[in-house]
Order: structure tokens, then sequence, then C-alpha cells
């Protein structure tokens, strides 16, 4: 069976007609500056916390606690000074800490003066110094007494040498008595 033109074409389907795809719709220059705020506040904020978290050292250091004080025009911070001397007659090296502890703050307010020995956690690379104005921050301390002098082995004695006892004196004696 022979088909016609027209009967062909009537038996062919034609596609339906789609629609031309759709572009989604253009972000405003608005939008897009929001969201890389947001993202570069959260990336900051997730350093931060990893940077708090993550000690680079943590030790002891040992000396005198020299001064402490809450400081800082925005942010508050307690900041110390600890003089380790390493020799008696030698400027002694001065080493600041921060303290983030409350706790431990008002204790070591009420040791100043005295030898203490801190316990330090080392934070590199915080954004901002609202934590501490240094990368040193104490959590604990302990106030040890001062140690007790070396004396020398050679011999040689460099305490005073006791002083000799008084001589002894004659009470005056009655005198004698007289005779008429």
């Amino acid at each position: 069976m022979a088909e016609t033109p027209a009967a062909a074409s009537q038996s062919t389907t034609r596609p339906a007609a789609t629609p031309p795809p759709l572009k989604p719709p253009r972000r405003s220059f608005r939008s897009f500056f929001w969201g890389s705020v947001i993202g570069a506040l959260i990336l900051i904020g997730l350093y931060t916390m990893f940077m708090l978290w993550w000690s680079y050292s943590e030790g002891q250091r040992a000396g005198v606690l020299q001064k402490f004080s809450k400081r800082g025009w925005i942010c508050k911070t307690y900041e110390g000074e600890l003089a380790q001397y390493i020799v008696g007659g030698v400027a002694p090296q001065i080493w600041n800490f921060s303290v983030r502890d409350p706790v431990v703050a008002e204790q070591l307010h009420k040791a100043v003066g005295q030898q203490v020995r801190i316990h330090y956690q080392e934070h590199r690379g915080l954004p901002t110094t609202c934590f501490g104005e240094t990368d040193y921050f104490a959590d604990r301390f302990e106030i040890i007494n001062a140690p007790e002098p070396v004396r020398p082995s050679s011999g040689l004695s460099v305490e005073p040498a006791p002083a000799p006892a008084p001589a002894a004196t004659a009470s005056p004696a009655a005198p004698p008595p007289t005779q008429p």
C-alpha cells in the first residue's frame, strides 16, 4: 500500500513544542556581598575556635610574680609579669602572660610579690587581642618557697665568726672593815 503524502503527514505526530530552558534568576550584587561577608565571618569564627582549642606548646615557668593587672581599652584582659631570676645580681628576665579565668586571676592578684610556679599554654595566631595581649595563657599556679641559698663547698666560711664572749669582770667587793 502506498501512502499519499497527505496521509503520511497525518500519521506522523509532531513533537510538542518545549519551552526554552529557564535561566536561573540572576543574583544581585547585594546578595553576593552579604553572602561573602557571612561566609568570611563563619570562617574567622571557626579559625578562632580552633586556635583557642589547639595549644602550640605548654609548660611551666617559675619566678617572682612582679605585676598583675586588668587592662585594655575595649577588651579588658588580665595581664601579668613574672621576673625570672637566674643568678643573684643579674637583671631578671621578664616573662609576660595573660589569664582568661577570673578565679585564677583573683588568686594571682593576692600572690603578687611571692615566688610562684605558673602552668601555661601557648596559643599562637589568635586574630585579636581581646583574648589576651600575649600568646601565653596561664591556667593554674602554685606558690612555692624561695630556694635555699647554696653554700660554698670550698671550705671557706662566708658566715661571720661568732663574737667572743664578754670578759668576766670582777664585781667590786665590799670594802674591808676598818679598825678603830
